[in-house]
């Protein structure tokens, strides 16, 4: 069966210099979901939200914008904002599990609203024709509440629903409930997307035997953990390829380089790239020494002398 790869969003992750670089260097994935766009005061969408969505600067397959809200006003301001941009979908995110969210009832803390957002979807069906994806968890509270949020989503045409399978409070702690999100898809006639916790080929494999019916699957974390992980899905590879230490380099460059042109000042930059070597220090043979080589560099020099060695010493 043919399957889709999809890239869920990380905010302060997976922008367009992200994305477009991801493409250029390791590919594998057919659509990427854009972090959720954020608003000034009012509807006004803040500038660099505005600049990630432009087509003249993704260069990606398939980009698809997301909103979080729990206001269909605001739900159908975005959908014509991207209509007017060229796109013909909009992902609502009621998957975020951070508490400041939740408490808010945006995110994962909305899915227990089933009555809200049934009130939200009928005016969107009603008053907009763009159509809807919509990423989610199991819940905020508990694993009961997509359960009786989904006799709500039956109702309304939806592009698919991507599930990750925790509830918010766990954030990405313990282990994903795959009983439940048995249960979501012979209780649902959406099209399921899987989503969490695919960091491996032999990862995949198994959530495939589990699931042999779905399609389509979602990677976050693991995309930049392991760039080049998507590939290796659809080529059934064990192993990143030879000269992969090499690949990566050239993609690190290359998105320090666009980095470096967007940023002001050398601690802007180095804050940005130590971020991304969180995940991408788990690519080598220490991650914990390489890591600590990254967060010791003191300026730039220092950091790309240690970007050096570590590709050097330790692929």
């Amino acid at each position: 069966m043919k399957i889709k790869i999809h890239s869920t969003p990380l905010q302060g992750f997976t922008d367009f210099r992200f994305r477009n670089n991801f493409h250029r260097f390791f590919g594998g994935i057919d659509a990427y979901y854009a972090p959720y766009i954020r608003f000034q005061e009012g509807l006004q969408v803040k500038s660099s939200y505005h600049r990630d969505l432009l087509p003249e600067y993704n260069i990606v397959p398939e980009l698809i914008p997301q909103i979080m809200t729990n206001s269909a006003e605001e739900f159908l301001f975005t959908a014509k904002y991207v209509q007017e941009m060229g796109y013909k979908e909009l992902n609502w995110n009621l998957g975020c599990p951070y508490p400041m969210v939740a408490k808010r009832a945006l995110g994962s803390g909305l899915i227990k609203e089933k009555d809200r957002v049934d009130e939200i979807l009928k005016r969107i069906s009603s008053e907009s024709d763009i159509n809807i994806s919509i990423k989610l968890r199991l819940g905020y509270e508990n694993n009961r509440e997509i359960l009786d949020l989904l006799p709500v989503l039956n109702k309304y045409q939806t592009k698919n629903l991507i599930i990750h399978p925790r509830i918010g409070k766990q954030l990405y702690k313990g282990s994903v409930d795959l009983d439940t999100f048995r249960r979501c898809t012979e209780n649902t006639n959406h099209n399921i997307c899987f989503n969490g916790d695919i960091d491996s080929p032999e990862t995949f494999s198994k959530l495939q035997g589990e699931f042999p019916n779905i399609r389509e699957w979602a990677i976050g974390r693991g995309i930049i953990a392991n760039p080049f992980l998507p590939a290796m899905i659809r080529n059934s590879e064990s192993h990143k390829p030879e000269n992969w230490s090499e690949v990566f380099g050239r993609f690190h460059d290359e998105l320090f380089r666009e980095y470096e042109e967007s940023l002001s000042g050398s601690s802007h930059i180095l804050v940005k790239m130590k971020t991304y070597w969180e995940y991408f220090s788990l690519m080598f043979s220490n991650p914990h020494k390489v890591y600590k080589i990254i967060k010791k560099a003191g300026n730039i020099e220092k950091y790309k002398i240690g970007v050096s060695e570590i590709i050097q010493q330790y692929s």
